[in-house]
């Protein structure tokens, strides 16, 4: 049995990310011990991925990537102009992620981060159809670039359009494209799936990323998530990719709200890397 690499994002610590403050974390990062460093893309041309990938390669460091999805990008708009210009940051995106060598852009590539308005069942078969559609050119260009795009359900207070992987699976198989498959993250399973192993097992082979967070949004490990059966699920769908720990800094005011972090969740930020990442050696080492 292989042992996953284990990786940081670079939201606990800085955001948004840039070439200074990736040239301060990355080799911190590494110090650590970790594998793999993720790098948000909050806006295209925040970081160089040239100068990124440069640094990483120097470091022995590989590198995930993150979409984020702002007010302005929206997938299931009905402004055909919005869809477009989401279209245009994906690409974008995923040309930054080509460039730096990481083989996924992970995140909730669908809808707005914290919004929210009720669905009935026509009403949500008419927005996964438009998802669909909008999805499938980026996985169709992500497989060309050899990005694998992953769709992340969210917890019901960010999203209410996909919160678990039963609705995600239903887009990946939608746009049926080996260039899509799912982030699933420990924080919104914990909310939203009565069993997260059983969650992992209903996507398979299609995790293509995975989210390491304590239910508090804090260092996984010493928490209330059932982890030795999330870890038998990831080695039974045959996942060999990064477990990134994922928290964020108060430090952005913007992400700090959207993600509710209204107080610290360590003594440190680097206590939940440092202390996450023995734990999560432990259980996939």
């Amino acid at each position: 049995m292989g042992s996953n690499p284990i990786g940081a994002n670079t939201w606990i610590w800085v955001s948004p990310l840039t070439d200074e403050r990736l040239a301060a974390l990355a080799p911190r990062v590494r110090g650590f011990g970790f594998d793999v460093i993720e790098l948000p893309i909050e806006n295209l041309g925040d970081w160089d991925p040239g100068r990124a990938r440069e640094l990483l390669d120097g470091l022995g460091l590989h590198a995930t990537t993150c979409a984020v999805m702002s007010p302005d990008r929206d997938l299931v708009s009905d402004d055909r102009a919005v869809i477009e210009s989401t279209q245009a940051y994906i690409r974008g995106a995923t040309d930054m992620a080509a460039a730096i060598g990481a083989r996924s852009l992970a995140g909730p590539i669908y809808s707005p981060v914290g919004k929210t308005w009720p669905m009935d069942a026509k009403q949500r078969a008419v927005a996964i159809g438009r998802l669909v559609e909008s999805l499938r050119p980026l996985a169709d260009y992500a497989g060309e670039h050899g990005v694998t795009l992953a769709l992340e359900p969210l917890n019901r207070f960010e999203t209410s359009f996909i919160n678990t992987a039963e609705q995600v699976m239903e887009v990946v198989d939608g746009v049926d494209s080996p260039a899509l498959g799912v982030l699933l993250d420990t924080f919104h399973m914990n909310i939203e799936e009565h069993d997260p192993a059983a969650a992992i097992r209903a996507c398979g082979r299609h995790v293509a990323h995975f989210h390491a967070c304590g239910c508090d949004r804090g260092a996984p490990g010493a928490d209330q998530i059932p982890w030795p059966s999330i870890a038998a699920a990831l080695h039974t769908a045959g996942y060999e990719g990064p477990i990134v720990i994922e928290s964020f800094t108060i430090e952005n005011q913007a992400i700090a709200k959207a993600a509710a972090i209204w107080r610290p969740l360590a003594a440190t930020q680097d206590a939940i890397a440092t202390e996450g990442l023995t734990f999560l050696r432990g259980l996939f080492g």
